[in-house]
């Protein structure tokens, strides 16, 4: 399927039975009080503002669609699978802004894959070679400078590549951040500082990708995604 740009995680049962009841218990008591405290982050994280202040800004993305490409490394091993994006990144601030991404990965089995993770420089080069004519100048995510200069004559253009993921994931959300210097602080729900005071937790205005998947695990080149959407977070 082709897409078009889009704009814009024993033997003694009578006695183990009431350790196991007690570990049991102990577990899901504390299985709670994590998911009760990310649940209050969750609805206590801010959403970004509708009218930016005065020194913020939010850097133009336009972005390709996941896809996938595969590279044998070795002659002992089969072909290694990656999934990367590209995104075009314009500054219309009236100032040359800084760059410090974090993109993250994360599907619906609860794997959290961090781009660039185990991922040979050849992979960049190939996909490369694969975007030559629409995207001369693409550079990888990891060697790109740390500054975006003002206007369309200084557009980035970016690869973003992750390792295969979970082949059992049924959707996966893409977290693109660095492209605004909007930031928040809350405070956690659960931990404290060193003075007892609830700990601070340091949000930035995320750029989210939501995807389907769909197709059998077992020919995974064959998997289709949707698209189903983006929104900017806070996270």
């Amino acid at each position: 399927m082709v897409f078009r740009n889009v704009y814009l995680s024993n033997n003694e049962p009578g006695f183990l039975f009431p350790v196991w009841c007690i570990m049991m218990k102990s577990f899901t008591y504390g299985s709670l009080v994590i998911l009760a405290a990310t649940a209050a982050i969750c609805l206590a994280a801010p959403k970004p503002a509708i009218v930016p202040g005065p020194d913020d800004w939010t850097v133009d993305a336009i972005f390709e669609h996941p896809q996938q490409i595969e590279l044998k490394f070795s002659s002992d091993t089969g072909p290694r699978r990656f999934w990367y994006t590209l995104i075009s990144l314009t500054n219309r601030a009236n100032r040359d802004v800084d760059f410090y991404p974090k993109c993250e990965l994360m599907t619906d089995t609860f794997e959290v894959v961090p781009a660039g993770k185990n991922t040979p420089p050849a992979v960049f080069e190939q996909i490369k070679k694969r975007h030559q004519a629409k995207y001369p100048f693409l550079e990888s995510l990891e060697k790109t400078s740390n500054k975006i200069l003002q206007g369309e004559d200084n557009t980035k253009d970016i690869a973003i590549i992750w390792p295969d993921f979970d082949p059992k994931a049924k959707n996966i959300k893409i977290f693109i951040a660095g492209l605004s210097n909007e930031t928040i602080a809350i405070e956690h729900p659960a931990v404290k500082d060193k003075t007892g005071k609830p700990a601070k937790v340091y949000l930035r205005k995320t750029l989210e990708l939501s995807y389907s998947l769909s197709g059998d695990p077992a020919f995974r080149s064959q998997t289709r995604l949707v698209y189903k959407g983006k929104e900017w977070i806070m996270r």
